[in-house]
């Protein structure tokens, strides 16, 4: 015996994996849960489990409850954690398509994306709503896109009437 496994199997594994900002590989963890229904089928205790496969002694008992209850389609899982996305592959698909076309094509006077426009074409073509936050991790997980800001200044930049609008202008405005 190895001795005791002090992690918590698939859940430690998922904890360390979000916190790097990845996502689990379900498909790795069903395989994992599959192997376990192979040993115990074949007669090998749960704690020769847990250390074969280097998940926690809970967990091994979890699977084995598991089994034993429903067989090898128990462990097979449910498919994704937590709440189902409110918009699927298509609607994702359709928005990267219109996103593409850029602000200009959707109503928009200049020719760069904030959160807030996205959203708005968001809803508009599904009608579903999302604040900034939410939008961002639309954009950043489901499409893989990176927030893109210039690398200089744009040539048509006049020193001079910024310098005026701030001596003149601003103090106006401001009062």
């Amino acid at each position: 015996m190895a001795g005791k496994q002090t992690g918590s199997g698939e859940e430690s594994d998922a904890r360390k994996v979000k916190q790097r900002g990845g996502r689990r590989d379900l498909e790795a963890l069903r395989d994992r849960r599959m192997q376990a229904a192979e040993m115990f089928a074949a007669g090998r205790r749960q704690i020769d489990v847990a250390v074969e496969l280097e998940v926690s002694q809970q967990t091994a008992s979890r699977w084995h409850r598991q089994w034993i209850e429903g067989g090898n389609e128990a462990l097979e899982g449910a498919g994704r954690a937590g709440r189902r996305p409110r918009l699927d592959d298509a609607q994702i698909a359709a928005i990267r398509e219109e996103l593409l076309k850029g602000p200009q094509a959707h109503g928009f006077a200049t020719g760069v994306w904030t959160l807030g426009r996205v959203a708005i074409v968001i809803e508009r073509l599904t009608g579903v709503t999302y604040g900034p936050t939410q939008t961002w991790t639309i954009l950043r997980t489901r499409l893989g896109w990176s927030r893109q800001r210039p690398a200089r200044r744009a040539v048509e930049r006049d020193e001079d009437a910024i310098v005026a609008w701030r001596e003149n202008e601003w103090p106006r405005i401001k009062k």
